[in-house]
């Protein structure tokens, strides 16, 4: 798990640690220094900690004039013991409703696994965006993950799109792909 490292080809475009609006405002990351760990498995240095010990983090990128972010996720989602959900919306999601955002493009093929717990802080965070016409987006989580989504019916709340290769778009294009494809879903 160590070699998996946030996507860095749109670094020239944004840092989340130089956004004066992002949660991670001015942290330093360590290219040398693992601490962080997944089922006891070191993780990249680069990984944001949101306040759990399973699921972690990196703000890609957000647009405050379009008002979305791209957040790369990596780890176990775990709302039925580490209740993932709360810390993510609380410590994130809250902060950057907050600054205006209201579209969010979650990745998560390194996603292992999702256990569920409850579906409240999911219809919060919908309820908080969708007057403003926000979404929740979920792009390449693997196909056991979907399943638990599903099961759970988590999916009224995020939308799991069809798996395609994101990283050849630039940020923008990427999010007016996302955007188009959602306004579809949720008129459909």
């Amino acid at each position: 798990m160590h070699d998996i490292e946030p996507y860095y080809n749109w670094r020239h475009l944004y840092t989340a640690e130089e956004d004066e609006q992002s949660p991670f405002f001015g942290r330093e990351y360590s290219e040398f220094e693992f601490s962080n760990t997944v089922y006891n498995y070191y993780i990249h240095p680069q990984w944001d900690e949101i306040g759990s010990r399973t699921l972690y983090m990196k703000l890609l990128y957000a647009d405050y004039d379009l008002n979305f972010v791209i957040i790369e996720l990596l780890g176990e989602w775990n709302d039925a013991i580490e209740n993932d959900i709360q810390t993510l919306k609380r410590n994130i999601i809250d902060v950057l409703i907050d600054k205006g955002i209201t579209k969010f493009i979650l990745i998560g093929e390194n996603v292992l696994n999702f256990h569920s717990d409850g579906d409240d802080y999911y219809a919060e965070w919908l309820e908080d965006i969708r007057d403003q016409g926000g979404w929740v987006a979920a792009i390449n989580f693997p196909e056991q993950t979907q399943y638990d989504f599903r099961k759970s019916r988590i999916t009224h709340y995020l939308n799991f799109l069809e798996e395609f290769n994101w990283r050849v778009y630039k940020p923008e294009l990427f999010f007016q792909k996302i955007d188009i494809e959602m306004i579809k879903a949720l008129e459909g």
